[in-house]
C-alpha cells in the first residue's frame, strides 16, 4: 500500500492548507482475498497530517470524538448482533420494550434502524438535565406513524435505551463486552479520562481528560475538549450516562481493529444487516465515485467517517476536527475530502 502513502499525504495536507481541519489521520486496512479464510492476511496503513489545535502533531493515537458514528459503532451494532442471538428482532415494536414511551404509531426497531421516525429535537433540549429530556422524549413520543427515512437523533436515543432495557446493562459495558475488549480497541470509550495523578486526592481518584483528545470546538471563549461535542450527549455524559446518537471516542488504530472483524467474518450478522442500511449508511456519495451498492459507513459531525467494502476487502478510517476552532456553514469540504480519499484508496 506504499504506493498511495504520497498521493493521501498530499491530499491531506491539501485539505489543512484549506483549513478544511487543522489535521487528521487517515486509516486504511486491506485484506488478502486470496488466502484461505483461516489465514487471511490483512496489511494496515496509517497517515497522520497536521496538529490537533495548531499546536500539537496528529498522530494514529490521537483520540477523536466519533459523533454520530456512535450510531453505527456500537448501536446499530450492538442491535444486530441481539437480533443476531435472537434476543431482539427487526419486526418487534418499540412498545414491547418500552411501553411507557407515549405516541408509539407501532414503531418497530426496523424502523428506528432506518430512521424512519420523527419527534423532539435533541439539540433542542440541550438546557435540561439528562432526567428531564428522558422523561419529555417518553411522554412526546414520535410527531407520527413510520415514514421515509429522516435524519434524526431521536431514533438512535430510543434505541439506545432498548437495548439497555433488554440486556440490562448500559451501553458502554455492553459495547466493551461485545467488541472493545474481544477486538483489543484499548482506546476506544465513552469516557476519555484518565487518574490525574498531580494531584493528592486520598481516597477519591481525580480524572482529568486524555491529553491525545483533539479538541471539536471553542464555543463561547471555552473550548470543548475530554466531553462529547454532541449537545445534548453532553447533558448525559456530565452524568455519567451514555447514550445512542453519540459520545463515542476512538482512535484510528482502533477502529482499523473494527473494520478488520468485518472484514474477516467475525461479525457476518453485523455486516449483512449494514450492506441492507440497518443502522449504517449504504452507497452514499461521499464514499466515492468507485463505491459499490453494497459499500457501507457512517459519518461524524466533528469530521470523522469509516467505510467498510467486504467484497474488495477494504476499510477507511478517516478521523479529524473539523469543528474547530470554530464549525464551517456546511458538509461540503469535509465531504468533498472524504469522498476524494475514498477514491484514492479504491482507484
Amino acid at each position: 500500500m506504499d504506493d498511495i502513502l504520497a498521493v493521501l499525504k498530499e491530499r491531506a495536507g491539501r485539505a489543512i492548507g484549506e483549513k478544511v481541519f487543522p489535521g487528521c489521520v487517515v486509516g486504511l486496512i486491506r485484506q488478502d482475498n486470496t488466502t484461505t479464510p483461516v489465514q487471511v492476511l490483512s496489511t494496515s496503513l496509517i497517515v497522520c497530517a497536521g496538529t490537533l489545535e495548531g499546536k500539537v502533531p496528529t498522530n494514529k493515537n490521537t483520540i477523536y470524538d466519533l459523533a454520530s458514528i456512535t450510531k453505527s459503532i456500537p448501536l446499530a451494532t450492538l442491535a444486530l448482533a441481539l437480533i443476531d442471538e435472537g434476543k431482539l428482532a427487526l419486526a418487534d415494536e418499540v412498545k414491547t420494550y418500552l411501553p411507557e414511551l407515549r405516541n408509539d404509531h407501532g414503531t418497530t426497531i426496523e424502523d428506528l434502524l432506518r430512521y424512519r421516525v420523527t419527534g423532539p429535537q435533541l439539540s433542542s433540549l440541550q438546557f435540561k438535565t439528562f432526567e428531564e429530556i428522558r422523561t419529555h422524549i417518553l411522554e412526546r413520543g414520535f410527531d407520527g406513524p413510520p415514514g421515509e427515512s429522516v435524519y434524526t437523533n431521536l431514533p438512535a436515543f430510543v434505541l439506545g435505551l432498548i437495548l439497555e432495557r433488554v440486556t440490562g446493562e448500559n451501553l458502554p459495558a455492553l459495547a466493551h463486552r461485545y467488541f472493545f475488549e474481544p477486538f483489543k480497541m484499548i482506546d476506544t470509550t465513552f469516557s476519555p479520562t484518565v487518574p490525574d495523578t498531580s494531584i493528592s486526592t486520598g481516597r477519591h481518584k481525580l480524572m482529568r481528560p486524555d491529553q491525545r483528545i483533539a479538541p471539536t470546538e471553542i464555543v463561547g471563549g471555552v473550548e470543548i475538549k475530554g466531553i462529547v461535542h454532541d449537545e445534548s450527549a453532553r447533558c448525559f455524559s456530565r452524568a455519567h450516562r451514555a447514550v445512542g446518537h453519540a459520545g463515542l471516542f476512538s482512535t484510528a488504530p482502533d477502529l482499523l481493529k473494527f473494520l478488520e472483524a468485518l472484514l474477516n467474518g467475525k461479525l457476518p450478522a453485523v455486516v449483512e444487516g449494514a450492506q441492507k442500511g440497518l443502522g449504517w449508511e449504504v452507497d452514499r456519495e461521499w464514499m466515492g465515485s468507485k463505491r459499490r451498492k453494497k459499500t457501507f459507513g457512517k459519518t461524524g459531525f466533528t469530521g470523522t467517517s469509516i467505510l467498510c467494502d467486504v467484497e474488495r476487502g477494504v476499510g477507511l478510517v478517516i478521523l479529524s476536527n473539523r469543528t474547530y476552532p470554530h464549525r464551517p456553514p456546511d458538509n461540503s469540504a469535509i465531504n468533498l475530502f472524504r469522498k476524494d480519499i475514498a477514491d484514492i484508496v479504491f482507484g
